[in-house]
């Protein structure tokens, strides 16, 4: 299981990040989100997402990012933090994947506490230069899935894409559960 905290969120400065990093979160496999402030817009955009185009994903904000991380590793879960100083994604993905725990990714939006490098069991860098935390999320799960994500089902929505070489082939699906 593979899950998202988001810390450093600035609601008036990050919504829209923050969003597309839920929406990769939700798309490439992971179960949920947290994110560190309070920000309710996010919570009802992302649900209603999960609503229209199934889940499962939940998403909760205003935690205390200290406390995510505490019960996170009392399950005996792992703790990636998604940064450019890390050890390279291929090499800490492949180690991750071998451990066969869940993945709790700490993705930051400003520069993240020192603390979060310390308590991370993996810190982990998709490349070395300055980049998007919202790509950093998408490489590290397309990796840690080793691409399966793409085949994964989303049940419980009112719509489905169907692939299309051009234009939009929506429709309304039957609620599935």
């Amino acid at each position: 299981m593979f899950a998202v905290l988001r810390i450093g969120h600035r609601p008036a400065r990050d919504k829209r990040i923050t969003t597309h990093v839920a929406l990769v979160a939700r798309t490439f496999g992971a179960e949920r989100i947290w994110i560190d402030e309070a920000d309710e817009k996010i919570e009802e955009n992302i649900r209603g997402v999960t609503s229209r185009f199934g889940g499962p994903f939940a998403i909760e904000s205003g935690v205390s990012w200290k406390k995510v991380a505490a019960d996170w590793k009392e399950k005996g879960g792992l703790i990636a933090h998604l940064t450019m100083y890390g050890m390279p994604a291929d090499e800490s993905c492949a180690e991750m994947r071998d451990a066969k725990k869940d993945i709790l990714l700490v993705v930051g939006a400003e520069k993240v506490p020192r603390e979060i490098y310390e308590i991370a069991d993996f810190n982990v860098a998709v490349g070395n230069q300055p980049h998007s935390e919202v790509a950093a999320l998408a490489i590290t799960l397309d990796r840690l899935t080793s691409g399966e994500w793409i085949n994964r089902r989303f049940h419980g929505g009112s719509l489905e894409i169907i692939p299309a070489e051009r234009g939009k082939n929506v429709i309304a699906s039957e609620v599935q559960e």
